[in-house]
Protein backbone atom coordinates (compact mmCIF):
# COMPACT_ATOMS: atom_id res chain seq x y z
CA UNK A 1 0.00 0.00 0.00
CA UNK A 2 1.48 3.52 -0.80
CA UNK A 3 2.03 5.69 1.57
CA UNK A 4 0.68 8.68 -0.55
CA UNK A 5 -2.72 7.68 -0.10
CA UNK A 6 -4.33 10.77 1.04
CA UNK A 7 -7.82 10.93 2.91
CA UNK A 8 -10.20 13.13 1.14
CA UNK A 9 -13.52 14.21 3.12
CA UNK A 10 -16.21 13.54 -0.01
CA UNK A 11 -18.52 15.84 1.87
CA UNK A 12 -16.81 18.88 2.28
CA UNK A 13 -15.80 18.58 -1.13
CA UNK A 14 -19.43 18.48 -2.40
CA UNK A 15 -19.96 21.71 -1.62
CA UNK A 16 -23.26 20.72 0.53
CA UNK A 17 -24.24 23.14 3.34
CA UNK A 18 -25.11 21.97 6.53
CA UNK A 19 -27.90 23.99 8.15
CA UNK A 20 -28.78 23.33 11.76
CA UNK A 21 -32.52 24.24 12.79
CA UNK A 22 -31.78 24.08 16.20
CA UNK A 23 -29.33 27.30 15.61
CA UNK A 24 -32.72 29.83 14.62
CA UNK A 25 -34.40 28.52 18.45
CA UNK A 26 -34.17 32.07 20.71
CA UNK A 27 -32.90 32.13 23.76
CA UNK A 28 -34.54 32.95 26.90
CA UNK A 29 -36.86 31.80 29.57
CA UNK A 30 -39.85 30.12 29.06
CA UNK A 31 -42.56 31.03 31.65
CA UNK A 32 -46.23 30.05 31.95
CA UNK A 33 -48.76 31.75 33.71
CA UNK A 34 -51.73 30.11 34.75
CA UNK A 35 -55.34 31.95 35.35
CA UNK A 36 -56.51 28.99 37.70
CA UNK A 37 -54.22 30.44 40.41
CA UNK A 38 -55.91 33.76 40.40
CA UNK A 39 -59.68 31.96 40.43
CA UNK A 40 -61.48 32.84 43.79
CA UNK A 41 -62.48 29.23 45.03
CA UNK A 42 -61.19 27.87 41.54
CA UNK A 43 -63.95 28.67 40.13
CA UNK A 44 -64.28 32.62 39.37
CA UNK A 45 -62.00 35.69 38.96
CA UNK A 46 -63.11 38.80 41.07
CA UNK A 47 -62.18 42.13 39.07
CA UNK A 48 -60.95 44.11 42.29
CA UNK A 49 -58.80 40.61 43.84
CA UNK A 50 -57.42 40.31 40.32
CA UNK A 51 -56.33 43.75 39.45
CA UNK A 52 -54.85 43.82 42.78
CA UNK A 53 -52.62 40.35 42.45
CA UNK A 54 -51.47 41.91 39.02
CA UNK A 55 -50.47 45.42 40.98
CA UNK A 56 -48.33 43.44 43.12
CA UNK A 57 -47.09 41.00 40.54
CA UNK A 58 -43.25 41.03 40.84
CA UNK A 59 -42.54 41.47 37.01
CA UNK A 60 -38.51 41.42 36.67
CA UNK A 61 -39.31 37.56 36.78
CA UNK A 62 -40.61 38.20 33.36
CA UNK A 63 -37.69 40.60 32.04
CA UNK A 64 -36.58 39.13 28.63
CA UNK A 65 -38.74 35.80 29.34
CA UNK A 66 -40.97 34.28 26.33
CA UNK A 67 -44.54 34.17 28.60
CA UNK A 68 -47.77 31.99 27.59
CA UNK A 69 -51.04 32.34 29.30
CA UNK A 70 -53.07 29.43 29.94
CA UNK A 71 -56.22 28.25 32.03
CA UNK A 72 -55.80 24.47 33.42
CA UNK A 73 -59.34 25.04 35.79
CA UNK A 74 -62.71 24.39 34.33
CA UNK A 75 -63.81 28.33 34.73
CA UNK A 76 -64.73 31.08 31.84
CA UNK A 77 -62.19 33.88 32.16
CA UNK A 78 -62.93 36.97 30.92
CA UNK A 79 -61.30 38.69 28.24
CA UNK A 80 -60.68 41.42 30.42
CA UNK A 81 -58.11 39.67 32.23
CA UNK A 82 -55.88 38.68 29.31
CA UNK A 83 -55.77 42.54 28.93
CA UNK A 84 -54.99 43.67 32.77
CA UNK A 85 -52.14 40.77 32.85
CA UNK A 86 -50.32 41.75 29.07
CA UNK A 87 -50.36 45.27 30.12
CA UNK A 88 -49.16 44.29 32.59
CA UNK A 89 -45.83 42.73 31.12
CA UNK A 90 -45.76 44.15 28.06
CA UNK A 91 -42.47 45.95 28.12
CA UNK A 92 -41.33 43.77 30.06
CA UNK A 93 -41.49 40.43 28.72
CA UNK A 94 -40.14 39.37 25.30
CA UNK A 95 -43.04 37.93 23.97
CA UNK A 96 -46.42 37.21 25.53
CA UNK A 97 -49.28 34.77 23.30
CA UNK A 98 -52.64 33.12 24.91
CA UNK A 99 -51.69 29.10 24.63
CA UNK A 100 -49.73 26.48 25.89
CA UNK A 101 -46.26 25.77 25.34
CA UNK A 102 -46.00 24.32 22.69
CA UNK A 103 -47.89 26.90 21.09
CA UNK A 104 -45.44 28.98 22.30
CA UNK A 105 -42.72 27.29 20.91
CA UNK A 106 -44.32 27.00 17.39
CA UNK A 107 -44.74 30.64 17.25
CA UNK A 108 -40.88 31.34 18.05
CA UNK A 109 -39.75 29.14 15.59
CA UNK A 110 -42.05 30.89 13.22
CA UNK A 111 -40.37 34.08 13.77
CA UNK A 112 -37.33 32.98 13.58
CA UNK A 113 -37.37 31.55 10.34
CA UNK A 114 -39.53 34.62 8.70
CA UNK A 115 -36.51 37.15 9.65
CA UNK A 116 -33.71 34.82 9.50
CA UNK A 117 -31.64 35.94 6.09
CA UNK A 118 -31.28 32.87 3.95
CA UNK A 119 -29.45 34.75 1.35
CA UNK A 120 -26.07 32.73 2.06
CA UNK A 121 -28.01 29.37 0.80
CA UNK A 122 -28.94 30.86 -2.50
CA UNK A 123 -28.36 28.09 -5.45
CA UNK A 124 -26.84 25.58 -2.50
CA UNK A 125 -27.25 22.04 -1.96
CA UNK A 126 -28.19 22.39 1.57
CA UNK A 127 -28.72 19.25 3.85
CA UNK A 128 -30.96 20.40 7.33
CA UNK A 129 -29.27 18.59 9.93
CA UNK A 130 -31.86 15.51 11.37
CA UNK A 131 -30.58 15.03 14.39
CA UNK A 132 -30.72 18.15 16.85
CA UNK A 133 -30.25 18.30 21.00
CA UNK A 134 -33.16 20.66 21.09
CA UNK A 135 -36.55 19.48 20.54
CA UNK A 136 -37.75 21.21 17.25
CA UNK A 137 -41.44 22.06 16.84
CA UNK A 138 -42.61 20.07 13.53
CA UNK A 139 -43.99 23.02 12.32
CA UNK A 140 -41.17 24.57 12.03
CA UNK A 141 -39.83 22.30 9.63
CA UNK A 142 -42.61 22.14 7.02
CA UNK A 143 -41.83 26.84 7.29
CA UNK A 144 -38.55 25.51 6.72
CA UNK A 145 -39.20 23.88 3.55
CA UNK A 146 -41.10 27.16 2.23
CA UNK A 147 -38.63 29.16 3.09
CA UNK A 148 -36.18 27.02 1.13
CA UNK A 149 -37.35 26.06 -1.85
CA UNK A 150 -37.70 29.01 -3.69
CA UNK A 151 -33.73 29.88 -2.88
CA UNK A 152 -31.82 26.71 -3.23
CA UNK A 153 -30.59 24.45 -5.68
CA UNK A 154 -31.77 21.55 -3.54
CA UNK A 155 -32.49 19.85 -0.27
CA UNK A 156 -32.10 17.24 1.88
CA UNK A 157 -32.79 15.97 5.62
CA UNK A 158 -30.60 14.00 7.70
CA UNK A 159 -26.69 13.21 8.07
CA UNK A 160 -24.18 13.85 5.21
CA UNK A 161 -23.53 9.82 5.85
CA UNK A 162 -27.81 8.92 5.47
CA UNK A 163 -30.30 11.66 4.02
CA UNK A 164 -33.08 12.23 2.34
CA UNK A 165 -33.59 14.04 -0.89
CA UNK A 166 -36.47 16.23 -0.30
CA UNK A 167 -35.97 18.30 -3.75
CA UNK A 168 -33.51 19.60 -6.63
CA UNK A 169 -34.04 22.31 -9.21
CA UNK A 170 -33.50 21.50 -12.81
Amino acid sequence: MSEDLEIKNRVSESGLINFDISTLIPTGKRIGIDLKDFLFQGLILKEKDFRESIRQMATENYRGAFVYIFNSADAIVPLWAYFLLTAKLTGVAEKIIFGTREALENLLMHDAILSYDFTSLKGKRVLVKGCTEQEIPENAYVELVQALKPIVKSLMFGEACSNVPIFKHP
